[in-house]
């Protein structure tokens, strides 16, 4: 954009603070700057995607999504330890604190997907007691925690219905609900303590109130609007936006760890990549990067985020780009639609007691 005739011929390019923006961005320290950041919150940001996930409770998934998350960003840096290092500070503090709760823990246990591909999680001593904490905590008769603990060495040899080839068969295929729903029968007890773990969320950004319709429908036009009115213009509104989510459900898919594995696969080695000075700008032209950089007055070695080999036409970023459909794009806030009629319109919201032998305090683990 900078180096075209365009830009040049333009009123902009001769502004001084646009020249400082312009020599900015042809800084090789620039661009190395931005791959570093990528690197690093790619997979970050793709596991936040997953605990607001809406579709698929989370619960079962975290543990392993913040596991391939840092293996995504370590890969990336070629498992230079001293790269990463501060980083994984970072990110250990913040799981600690925010993510890192026995519900994780029994959730990762309990998902067939993981458990059965990996036995040595029975051996992990953290994983272990984060399960045995939320028995105790959840369950508050004694007598069916200790048939949740007789019935969980079933679920250990795959025994019963766990070792039917259509249970094997259905472990990675369908949700760990669906799965403990459809062939925990032989262990009822342990059935309904694990659909109940595994039937959470991870984050309350569904039940927020959403400011920005609020503010919408709260204008300067509508500033006199009586409460209830409002309330009944939010009540459609949001709901509209919670059916057009729901339309998308098998379109979106939040529940994929492999874009987690593969988020940072085009940016790898790119820090190290030193032929990248001879890279072309323009596929029809002699420009390259090396000579963006020697006009630029750089006096560092030239290494960019983005490279094109003469004659290459596409890029995937993403092993799964080619095996998933590409997500609708929708406004969630469609300002162009009006609600008229909001009599009649009423919340349904019911409350599901739970049974006796299952205390309320399930969410202060």
């Amino acid at each position: 954009m900078f180096t075209s005739d365009k830009w040049e011929d333009s009123k902009w390019s001769k502004e001084q603070q646009e020249r400082r923006v312009v020599q900015t961005i042809l800084l090789a320290r620039f661009w190395t700057t931005i791959v570093f950041a990528l690197k690093v919150s790619g997979p970050l940001v793709r596991v936040l995607r997953l605990v607001d996930g809406e579709k698929k409770p989370p619960m079962g998934y975290i543990y392993e999504a913040m596991d391939r998350a840092k293996e995504a960003i370590a890969n990336s840096f070629n498992n230079n330890e001293e790269k990463y290092k501060d980083i994984f500070t970072i990110i250990d503090r913040r799981w600690e604190l925010q993510l890192h709760r026995p519900l994780h823990a029994a959730g990762y246990y309990l998902n067939p997907s993981f458990y059965y591909s990996n036995l040595s999680i029975q051996e992990d001593d953290e994983i272990v007691n984060g399960l045995y904490s939320c028995i105790t905590k959840m369950v508050a008769s004694l007598d069916v925690q200790d048939k949740i603990l007789a019935q969980l060495s079933k679920y250990k040899r795959a025994e019963a219905l766990f070792g039917q080839p259509l249970a094997i068969r259905q472990r990675d295929k369908i949700s760990p609900v669906e799965w403990w729903d459809n062939f925990g029968q032989s262990t009822p007890n342990l059935q309904k303590f694990a659909m109940r773990i595994l039937d959470l969320t991870c984050s309350a950004f569904g039940c927020k109130r959403n400011w920005s319709v609020f503010e919408q429908l709260h204008s300067k036009k509508r500033n006199r609007l009586a409460q209830s009115r409002l309330n009944d213009l939010m009540f459609i509104k949001y709901n509209i936006s919670l059916k057009r989510r729901y339309n998308l459900r098998d379109i979106v898919d939040p529940i994929s760890l492999r874009d987690i594995d593969d988020s940072n696969e085009w940016l790898i080695g790119r820090l190290d990549d030193d032929s990248e000075e001879d890279e072309l700008v323009f596929d029809d032209d002699t420009l390259t990067w090396g000579n963006v950089s020697r006009a630029a007055g750089a006096k560092e070695p030239t290494f960019y985020s983005r490279a094109r080999a003469s004659g290459a036409t596409n890029v995937s970023c993403s092993s799964s780009s080619t095996t998933q459909p590409t997500p609708k794009q929708i406004n969630l806030d469609d300002s162009d639609q009006e609600e008229e009629d909001t009599d009649g319109y009423k919340s349904n919201e019911g409350v599901n007691e739970d049974e006796d032998q299952f205390s309320d305090d399930e969410f202060d683990l």
